[in-house]
């Protein structure tokens, strides 16, 4: 494999194409939108613009975390090219051996590199926030007015798109990262671990991580590049910022941390008691957000097992329309804990209004739930820098980069199944652990509106917005027509 002496990742620096760069590059042209902002390489780039750069992005983070990198992709190494292709995957193969939203600790390590702690903290936060307000308005319309066709109807249109979403983060994601044989066949092995085997998720990374490892270190000189298309990015690696890491910081992070979650548990628990559904929901969804490893699809069973049989915070029914406004908001798809907790304090409210309670619920879950992303990024990335050098580490990173391949592609047929047929049966045998759709559930609505966004995506190229709204239009004039919707 091809290193670079420097930076120790394939295919040579960044920075060696630095001649390439203009001196000026206008930061705009993202799918959201430009910010119309100019960047100076030598200054990088300011906390105003990138602030503004990640609201846009906040407002396009739908389609789970599969489409919420291919934004993240789009707006920041293609458009804006403020980061390298190479640093972003670097980035991304840390993020996915936390536990919690990767895509969402992407957006805080990027945040980071450009603007330091304070860039972090406003990336994470705004990548959450939209969905978060989202979420909690609609959990409010659903107690409030209960599921009405109106909803039903955007709920079948946006579906459908979120799958094409879903299939295009496939495609861009594999043309940069599966440049060699190994590769491919790492995210081959993983998709079929995961769709076909159901392999727990932290077992194939690890595997991953090891075969790379392996290959890595007995084929140093093969040559295996990842794709850089365009020219060198207008912020050089050498540029970008990094913090030294010491064990000093890692127990100031590490302190904050932990007052950030103390502070408000104990307030809940000194004044509603341990008993009390926050607390509750505080301690279950803090234990929730620290083993959530490989998404939120991973924990949703154990989540949904917990919330419907155990604690009975909400039905079955509910929890399946609580995961579809979820993947029809922006954000990360775990946010469905808020849809959870809102009904669960609204329905157990204790001496509180309904009303008062929900939002409290709501509010602690979001907390105690994103909370540790921001930890494990502050904590570990500085790190995770330093060895940005080992070749053994990188080559480790890019069998889990190629894994990540596979992952998403078992997300998109997760999708398919389950946008375009209304039951599945799984089917067991030995290790044979695979999902198969009942063809005569085929929703005809969900087939058409597929084809629709697919076009969209792919021959015209239309932005994730545009397509999520007409899809979204093209729901409510079935329901109008009288088409069944599911």
């Amino acid at each position: 494999m091809a290193m670079s002496e420097r930076s120790g990742l394939p295919g040579g620096s960044d920075s060696s194409r630095r001649s390439e760069v203009p001196s000026e590059s206008v930061a705009g042209e993202s799918a959201g939108g430009g910010t119309g902002a100019v960047v100076d390489p030598s200054a990088g780039v300011s906390l105003r613009t990138a602030t503004w750069a990640w609201f846009l992005i906040s407002l396009q983070t739908f389609g789970g975390p599969a489409g919420q990198i291919a934004v993240m992709q789009r707006a920041l190494v293609d458009d804006r090219r403020w980061i390298g292709q190479r640093r972003f995957l670097h980035a991304l193969n840390y993020c996915m051996l936390l536990p919690g939203p990767e895509a969402q600790q992407l957006a805080i390590y990027v945040g980071w590199l450009l603007n330091g702690t304070a860039g972090g903290l406003i990336a994470g936060i705004l990548f959450v926030l939209p969905g978060a307000i989202a979420i909690l308005g609609l959990s409010a319309v659903y107690v409030a007015f209960g599921a009405t066709t109106i909803v039903a109807a955007l709920f079948a249109g946006i579906g459908p798109a979120v799958l094409a979403i879903v299939a295009q983060a496939v495609t861009r994601v594999s043309k940069r990262a599966l440049t060699g044989r190994i590769q491919i066949a790492i995210a081959v092995a993983a998709f079929i671990a995961l769709a076909v085997f159901a392999l727990p998720f932290p077992i194939v990374i690890a595997v991953a991580g090891l075969v790379g490892w392996l290959t890595g270190r007995h084929h140093v000189t093969a040559r295996a590049e990842t794709s850089d298309d365009g020219p060198a990015p207008v912020i050089a690696d050498d540029a970008i910022h990094t913090a030294s890491p010491s064990w000093r910081r890692a127990a100031i992070v590490l302190g904050v941390g932990v007052l950030a979650w103390v502070i408000p548990m104990g307030i809940v628990v000194a004044t509603t008691g341990t008993g009390s559904v926050f607390t509750q929901q505080g301690t279950f969804f803090t234990w929730t957000a620290l083993i959530t490893f490989g998404g939120a699809y991973a924990v949703l069973a154990y989540i949904a097992q917990q919330a419907v049989d155990v604690y009975g915070w909400v039905t079955p029914g509910e929890m399946v329309r609580g995961l579809g406004l979820a993947e029809t908001t922006p954000g990360p798809l775990i946010m469905v804990v808020q849809f959870v907790a809102f009904l669960g304090a609204y329905r157990d409210p204790g001496g509180l209004d309904p009303w008062v309670a929900a939002t409290i619920g709501a509010l602690l879950t979001t907390w105690v739930t994103f909370v540790p992303s921001f930890v494990f990024i502050f904590l570990g990335a500085p790190f995770i820098e330093k060895l940005r050098n080992n070749r053994h580490l990188t080559s480790a990173l890019n069998g889990v980069t190629a894994a990540v391949v596979g992952v998403i592609a078992n997300l998109a047929l997760y999708f398919a199944l389950h946008t375009l047929f209304r039951d599945t049966t799984v089917v067991t045998a030995g290790p044979l652990h695979l999902a198969v759709p009942h063809l005569d559930t085929l929703r005809p609505l969900a087939v058409v509106i597929t084809v629709i966004a697919f076009v969209l995506i792919y021959p015209l190229k239309q932005s994730v917005l545009r397509t999520l709204g007409v899809c979204a239009v093209l729901g409510l004039l079935a329901a109008a027509a009288g088409l069944p919707l599911y």
